[in-house]
């Protein structure tokens, strides 16, 4: 029997609806176990670096809300652990040099686990309407913009519900999101026959948006795990039957 992959979410709802949607469509793509740290990844690095000997899965597993999903296992259970967090710049722990330092320490998903960014929140997957020109949509980044708000007023409605997405709709939002995410790192709105480390994303948003003007790149991390995860091969194929 394998050793199994550990998801890691900052929110406790919006994250497995999005992980549920991604295994309903893509059974083949299945998340397979999933918990919550329920709050922001600065709070998570603050604990995880002064204590030399606290790994990732024993501080979760320590959780109430994580006992029942992680009691059957321990630490050797999983080959792989995959954090998904929000790049939170409005929150008081905030600092862009410390992410750079997050970045360093969860870079490895066979250590303390490999860490996915959205920016600036989780919502940003749906974050696209006809109205929008994705390519070039950022928002404040420094402020709290009441962002899940905003989305529900620009994005399309179809988008709304991630229960009701389909696989032609994943196809065409794991596109658009990849296409971003070369865009940001390239300056090139199109499919990347690589993935790229998040440290250079991060960097690319900081030259590029938030200190130019305290905006960020809408992107999602979502999408962006699963190219890592499975390749260029892989994802082009998925993408490409939607268009065929």
């Amino acid at each position: 029997m394998r050793n199994k992959v550990l998801f890691v979410f900052e929110g406790n709802k919006t994250e497995k609806q999005i992980a549920n949607s991604i295994s309903k469509c893509f059974p083949d793509k299945a998340f397979d176990v999933c918990c919550t740290y329920c709050t922001t990844i600065y709070n998570l690095y603050n604990t995880i670096k002064d204590d030399e000997d606290l790994d990732t899965f024993s501080l979760l597993k320590e959780m109430p809300h994580n006992r029942k999903v992680l009691e059957p296992y321990t630490r050797n259970s999983f080959a792989e652990i995959y954090l998904f967090f929000d790049y939170d710049g409005h929150d008081t722990l905030a600092d862009d040099n410390k992410m750079s330092d997050i970045l360093n320490l969860f870079n490895e998903e066979t250590e303390h686990g490999r860490i996915f960014i959205n920016y600036p929140m989780v919502e940003s997957l749906k974050h696209i309407s006809d109205e929008i020109n994705f390519k070039y949509l950022k928002v404040k980044a420094k402020k709290n913009i009441k962002y899940k708000k905003l989305v529900s007023e620009d994005g399309d409605d179809k988008y709304c519900y991630y229960s009701k997405y389909t696989p032609e709709i994943w196809r065409f939002l794991i596109d658009e999101h990849l296409k971003k995410m070369n865009y940001i790192t390239n300056g090139d709105y199109s499919m990347p026959e690589e993935c790229i480390s998040q440290d250079i994303i991060f960097n690319n948003q900081r030259q590029k948006y938030i200190d130019v003007d305290s905006t960020v790149a809408v992107l999602n991390s979502f999408p962006i795990f699963l190219f890592d995860y499975y390749g260029y091969e892989t994802t082009e194929k998925l993408i490409r039957n939607s268009k065929n």
